[in-house]
């Protein structure tokens, strides 16, 4: 299903009710230098409410929550990764940073497939009881078990039709190939007919590399996943697959390589080794 043209929210419907939704669409990377790349891969994710898993759970015989089958959601591929409930998780990160406990709260994120899954980047979106948009949480993982948590609360200034821009920091190794002296941008169009999600990586002199996945709404029926499975087969191994093989092209290409900092001691409950990714490259 291709995404709608529209990049406003007030043309983008309404968030989705039901307690799962498929997002069918691609991913796309473009690093601007020191040498040029890009690609594009079709993908799927899933939106959850973590509110309702056990209804997410009946939406379909072949998606289950927390135990095998053709497509799973598993709490403990994200947060702590203990199995913790991931809501009261979610919870606590907003309440550090002085948010309100928000009424609903969904992650989009790839699934599971016979019980195989992995998340470069997974995205939380908080909302209040009017359905305002109060914080999103940027959940980056690497290859080697490393993870690291951007709690960002939506200031004023950042919300408008166009969508939720805000930026961040570089926090965390994401890549061999590019340094620590980064800068995120984040544009976001949240859930609804569609969902986009749009990083631009900055360095001192410019633009780096532009990051975006552009997805459209599909009912998470046994159909419309039967379908998700078919146009993109062994979604999460491909996910993993594309991540090396992206890197060996940069290789190829002798782009500069970065070796990971000193690890803090700080740094010790978030990263844990080697190569971090944003979507689906270490790039």
């Amino acid at each position: 299903m291709k995404p709608r043209a529209s990049n406003r929210v007030s043309d983008n419907g309404a968030l989705p009710r039901e307690a799962a939704t498929l997002y069918c669409g691609s991913v796309m990377h473009h690093r601007m230098k020191p040498r040029e790349h890009r690609f594009s891969y079709a993908v799927f994710t899933v939106l959850i409410d973590l509110d309702r898993l056990d209804s997410a759970a009946g939406q379909s015989p072949v998606f289950s929550v927390n135990r095998f089958n053709l497509m799973s959601f598993h709490e403990k591929d994200h947060g702590p990764r203990d199995g913790t409930d991931l809501r009261r998780h979610v919870n606590d990160l907003l309440t550090n940073e002085g948010v309100e406990t928000p009424n609903r709260v969904l992650l989009l994120a790839y699934p599971r497939l016979l019980g195989y899954g992995f998340n470069p980047l997974s995205v939380y979106y908080a909302y209040d009881r009017h359905d305002r948009l109060l914080a999103l949480v940027y959940e980056v993982r690497n290859t080697f078990g490393g993870l690291h948590t951007y709690v960002a609360p939506v200031r004023p200034g950042q919300s408008s039709d166009a969508g939720i821009r805000q930026d961040q920091r570089k926090e965390f190794y994401v890549s061999p190939f590019i340094s620590m002296d980064q800068h995120y941008h984040f544009r976001m169009l949240p859930p609804g007919e569609t969902v986009r999600v749009r990083i631009l990586e900055k360095d001192p002199s410019g633009p780096l590399l532009a990051a975006t996945f552009s997805g459209g709404q599909v009912p998470m029926r046994t159909g419309s996943i039967l379908k998700a499975c078919l146009r993109v087969p062994f979604l999460t191994l491909k996910v993993i697959g594309a991540i090396h093989w992206e890197a060996f092209k940069i290789w190829r290409k002798r782009v500069p390589f970065h070796r990971k900092p000193v690890q803090t001691a700080s740094d010790a409950s978030t990263q844990r080794g080697g190569r971090d990714t944003v979507l689906v490259s270490n790039d």
